[in-house]
């Protein structure tokens, strides 16, 4: 992933998945972290597998947590069509890492942590999830000293 492999690989697993609801994302308002969107059981076939994984999303600040962002995807307001879509069809289910869990370990932003895993998922699958629209290239700028080992099967 950059020039120099991390010294230490760090395995990520995530929790039980929680209902896309307005209930469920409440209580994340104020954490800090990366979000995960999925589906129930549509599985999207990407170029090197499949996987129910629809969107990597992240909030960097308290005032923008994962809760007021999770919420604005599921009223709609975040504009991102593709999740708004996909919730007509399909019951969704979300998880997320609290970077609080890995302020120990990861000395970047949280930016940056976002771009490691749309990248790690990029390489396990073959592009970006189908429903996020950005890149992630600003993390290879970086000198990394922990690397993860992610639990990609958990979206399966």
């Amino acid at each position: 992933m950059t020039n120099s492999e991390p010294k230490n690989i760090v395995n990520i697993y995530f929790d039980k998945p929680k209902s896309f609801e307005a209930s469920n994302i409440r209580p994340l308002n104020g954490i800090i972290g990366l979000y995960f969107i999925f589906t129930s059981g549509i599985q999207i076939q990407y170029p090197f597998g499949k996987s129910k994984l629809l969107y990597i999303g992240m909030s960097e600040k308290k005032t923008n947590s994962i809760g007021s962002r999770l919420i604005g995807h599921f009223e709609g307001k975040s504009k991102n069509v593709g999740l708004v879509s996909y919730r007509k069809v399909e019951s969704l289910q979300f998880t997320y890492i609290n970077i609080e869990m890995l302020k120990d370990i990861w000395q970047f932003r949280v930016e940056d942590l976002e771009s490691y895993f749309i990248l790690n998922f990029v390489e396990h699958f073959g592009v970006y999830p189908i429903c996020n629209n950005k890149t992630g290239f600003e993390i290879l700028n970086n000198t990394l000293t922990t690397g993860f080992k992610i639990d990609w099967n958990y979206f399966r």
